[in-house]
């Protein structure tokens, strides 16, 4: 959230363009990741609407509604770890923050850094994992969608793929500090196995837009 409580999404562009290029951390990396991701969602939803109630693509018209659909349901998710991110981020400020000057708060402080550590890696992969799913969406949508919106479709799957990597790279920051070698390890797989739906569905929209709309690889 913005220092006044308000949250981020709820302000201007240029406000949060403003916050981001500040010298606060947050917000930072993480959120812009979120947006990435959101953004992709919002394209794929147009792309979908504008394939909707023309007769050329009358054949995949369900497709494109459960398409439409679910784009927006992401955009919704996504839009909302854009504050989720910035707040983790700053619980975890807070609690490097705590005294640590007996043994009592050294251990509140310890468990209050690794709590904090564990929902900062936690919502950066849930935005991989719904930047994932975008990717797929925007894989029908190459496939079945308007060919007049096809660049638009290409900047989703490429928004989509970099709030992947980007939320990435802030799961991995924060499991390089925690105690918790079982969750770290759960982590790091779902990110592998992630990754490689990633190039995937990316490979595959690129494909399909170079051989229906003649857009470059």
């Amino acid at each position: 959230m913005a220092e006044n409580g308000a949250k981020l999404v709820d302000g201007t562009v240029r406000s949060f363009l403003d916050s981001l290029a500040s010298e606060s951390p947050a917000p930072g990396g993480g959120s812009v990741a979120a947006l990435a991701g959101a953004l992709a969602g919002a394209l794929v939803a147009m792309v979908g609407r504008l394939t909707l109630g023309r007769k050329k693509y009358a054949a995949v018209e369900a497709e494109m509604r459960v398409v439409v659909d679910r784009a927006e349901e992401l955009r919704k998710r996504l839009t909302a770890l854009v504050d989720a991110d910035t707040e983790a981020y700053n619980r975890v400020a807070a609690a490097y923050g705590l005294p640590k000057e007996s043994a009592e708060e050294k251990s509140v402080r310890t468990r209050a850094i690794q709590a904090g550590l564990r929902a900062a890696a936690e919502v950066p992969l849930e935005v991989c994992r719904a930047c994932v799913e975008v990717l797929s969406l925007a894989e029908d949508a190459a496939e079945n969608g308007n060919t007049n919106a096809a660049s638009d479709g290409k900047v989703a799957a490429l928004l989509a793929a970099a709030g992947f990597e980007g939320a990435a790279a802030n799961v991995a920051i924060n499991l390089s500090s925690m105690d918790d070698s079982e969750f770290r390890t759960q982590a790091e797989k779902a990110l592998q196995e992630l990754r490689g739906k990633v190039g995937e569905h990316s490979s595959n929209v690129h494909e399909s837009l170079a051989r229906r709309a003649g857009l470059p690889v």
